[in-house]
């Protein structure tokens, strides 16, 4: 997104400077390789600056509104996934009245979390968990050594 929006700043300059739409699309070409918007993308960004348009961002969109994903769901998820991470994600969806893509999609990029032997687990220790964990095998291979 930011991409699109530093091209969409560079075609606004180009229409300034009086390049035309083909211009425009070269110059982004050479400047942005192969991360350049598409030539209809570059053509349509040039009429609307050529004909006024000031605002390079999106108009928003009409539309029902991602409302799913709000912290409160995600602290709604995290709670049942405290009291038992072995549940599945239908199963959570099911308690929270919660569609289970939705839910997936908490699980998997908020929390941060996979399902490994059958419980879902943090994908990154946290750093009180690797100390936790050094010291445990600290202790066992000390108990070895005797």
């Amino acid at each position: 997104m930011e991409r699109s929006l530093e091209q969409r700043y560079a075609i606004k300059f180009c229409v300034r400077l009086g390049k035309n739409a083909t211009e425009t699309f070269q110059m982004l070409q050479e400047a942005f390789k192969d991360d350049c918007i598409s030539r209809s993308q570059s053509g349509k960004w040039h009429k609307a600056f050529k004909e006024g348009r000031e605002e390079v961002a999106d108009e928003p969109r009409s539309g029902r509104p991602t409302t799913a994903r709000t912290e409160e769901n995600v602290d709604r998820v995290r709670e049942v996934l405290r009291t038992d991470r072995r549940l599945s994600i239908q199963q959570i969806a099911d308690t929270l009245h919660m569609a289970t893509f939705v839910v997936h999609g908490i699980v998997t990029e908020d929390l941060q979390m996979r399902k490994v032997c059958a419980k879902l687990v943090p994908k990154v220790l946290t750093q009180d968990q690797k100390e936790l964990k050094s010291f445990a095998l600290s202790r066992i291979v000390g108990f070895d050594s005797r």
